[in-house]
């Protein structure tokens, strides 16, 4: 069975690409990317997301991808000015994720 896939965020480690994160109509999926995966020497994205080829599906975002989320005062200044719902957790992790503080990064396209 397939899932469509409804938005992608390209996933980057110290500004290496590791892997795709989908938001489908199943929940969540996450797929290192196989030549990043086959480098031992590469750091997970999270040790909760360990270096594998399988990818890892859930019903619920990520709780890594989650935790990168800003909180309060700064959540709110997202949501506002991007016109986006509190809710929307993948919509606010592809808009304020691109930079954030250590060493995984989110973005909309791939570089």
């Amino acid at each position: 069975m397939t899932s469509d896939t409804f938005r992608t965020a390209y996933v980057y480690v110290r500004d290496a690409f590791a892997g795709i994160l989908k938001e489908t109509d199943e929940g969540y999926s996450f797929k290192y990317d196989g030549e990043y995966a086959a480098d031992k020497a590469n750091a997970p994205v999270s040790l909760t997301l360990p270096l594998r080829e399988e990818e890892y599906t859930s019903k619920w975002l990520f709780p890594f991808f989650d935790g990168l989320i800003p909180e309060g005062w700064l959540l709110n200044i997202v949501t506002h000015n991007w016109k986006l719902d509190s809710r929307d957790r993948f919509g606010i992790l592809l808009v304020a994720c691109k930079d954030p503080i250590g060493a995984v990064s989110i973005r909309s396209e791939r570089e």
